[in-house]
């Protein structure tokens, strides 16, 4: 193999670098990914160079149109930059030579390739959360429609994965709406901490040239430019927090993958997987496998070790920039896809990928002791202190199983032998829907609840101000 060009580097180097090294040393292969967001902020660097005399008006003329001509060569397949490029940046800047001749050496002019980067990934990551953040508007509205027809369809609640109370399935729903809108507010307030300008901090000390970097940050819509320039080369604290965030967003989506894969089990039944989101075995013919969230779940992990990858690279950095940094950009970038393929998936799948079975969920809820809880409150209500009333009903519920009984199939005379407050409006408080219609405290199960919380919810959703530009 020949050593490759040293034009990237001064006249400090002799001899170019060995090719093995170059192509270890390259980012070209994954940090083509920012090439659009390169050449955007190469354009604004060049407007401040003009803007402040540094370079002409028409030289700054010259080298944002180049810059347009180059991306628009990359839309179109004829610009394919490879190893020999070493990285997007330097790919971009000799292209531009190429077109607008000397006048593309200008461009790097008080820039380096340290603030030049960050300014790439800020730029690139402020878009990919707005993306993700109308995915997840997409997935609470999903649910929010399911919501709505499933007011007083009852479902098992669960804890410990014993059954424990019925519930609304609206409110189980709901629950993951809820989830999804913290997700959605964690990256709106990451988003002003992504939304800094380290542009013009040049390699980690500003530069000498009376560059105007408020400017630069305006044109690019940057709130302010970072006040320091060594930590405006060196921050990765908003890729870390990015990290964090989109691997809450995959607890939750697992959480929910882990619940349907259950729910479509043979022994949960409470949903039917249709074809279109689920696929067969190689030799089973009989068996219909959910793909879409074991996938899923499998897919949190490989967020979760981009996290620690990146907090395991920063922990030991110097100030200010250090090669070590060029490691962030495959975590970050295939984080930013996996979340967001994620979300697509789950929408999907509840949009139009599975039924619940009404039917079958409201047999699981009548074939239980999950109505335990309401016999105590019942007593309590009485005047039988709960603690009394609880210890009593854990008797019943002892001698009922023995029995091969369920609590709605207790006599009365059964039930007064028990204690003497009970009444023959016991088989009304302990049927389900009334089980779930009694809990009526803010936040509950009950159905005026659930209905109360899908409209302020509808109403959240509904209002744009609150949504990303």
């Amino acid at each position: 193999m020949q050593p490759t060009s040293p034009s990237t580097w001064s006249q400090r180097f002799e001899s170019a670098l060995h090719p093995s090294i170059a192509q270890f040393n390259a980012s070209i292969g994954f940090d083509i990914e920012l090439i659009e967001y390169d050449i955007t902020g190469s354009q604004a660097h060049a407007q401040m160079l003009a803007h402040t005399g540094i370079i002409s008006a028409k030289e700054g003329e010259q080298l944002v149109a180049g810059l347009e001509q180059v991306r628009q060569e990359y839309r179109r397949g004829e610009f394919t930059p490879g190893v020999d490029a070493e990285d997007v940046h330097f790919a971009v800047e000799r292209r531009l030579t190429e077109l607008v001749g000397d006048v593309g050496k200008k461009l790097h002019t008080a820039r380096s390739r340290n603030d030049q980067v960050g300014t790439d990934t800020r730029l690139y990551l402020r878009d990919q959360i707005t993306q993700i953040q109308h995915q997840v508007r997409s997935f609470q509205r999903v649910f929010l429609e399911l919501a709505e027809q499933h007011v007083e369809t009852l479902i098992p609640g669960y804890t410990h994965l014993q059954r424990a109370q019925p519930l609304s399935l609206a409110h189980h729903l709901l629950a993951y709406v809820e989830m999804a809108e913290r997700d959605w507010q964690r990256l709106g307030e990451i988003y002003a901490r992504v939304n800094l300008s380290p542009l013009g901090s040049g390699a980690l000390a500003g530069t000498t040239f009376p560059i105007d970097r408020h400017y630069t940050a305006e044109l690019l819509g940057f709130d302010r430019p970072y006040a320091n320039s060594l930590d405006g080369v060196s921050d990765r604290d908003f890729a870390i927090e990015f990290l964090g965030a989109a691997s809450l967003i995959m607890v939750h989506l697992s959480r929910l993958s882990e619940e349907v894969i259950l729910w479509a089990s043979e022994e949960f039944s409470f949903v039917t997987l249709k074809d279109s989101c689920s696929t067969g075995s190689s030799i089973m013919p009989q068996k219909k496998n959910p793909d879409v969230p074991e996938l899923v779940r499998g897919k949190t992990g490989r967020v979760f070790g981009h996290l620690q990858a990146l907090l395991v690279l920063m922990k030991g950095l110097p100030l200010a920039y250090n090669k070590d940094l060029q490691e962030d950009k495959e975590a970050l970038f295939d984080a930013v896809k996996t979340v967001k393929a994620c979300l697509e998936a789950m929408t999907i799948l509840f949009e139009e990928g599975l039924e619940f079975r009404p039917a079958r969920l409201n047999q699981a809820v009548a074939e239980d002791f999950s109505n335990a809880t309401d016999v105590a409150d019942y007593l309590a209500a009485k005047g039988v202190p709960f603690r009394e009333a609880y210890n009593l009903v854990g008797k019943v519920v002892k001698t009922s199983l023995a029995a091969g009984k369920l609590l709605k199939d207790l006599t009365l005379e059964e039930w007064r032998s028990i204690h003497p407050a009970f009444e023959a409006d016991i088989y009304a408080a302990i049927a389900p829907q009334q089980v779930v219609a009694a809990r009526n405290s803010f936040g509950g199960t009950g159905f005026e609840q659930v209905r109360r919380a899908i409209e302020q919810t509808k109403e959240r959703l509904s209002d744009a101000s609150k949504d990303p530009i």
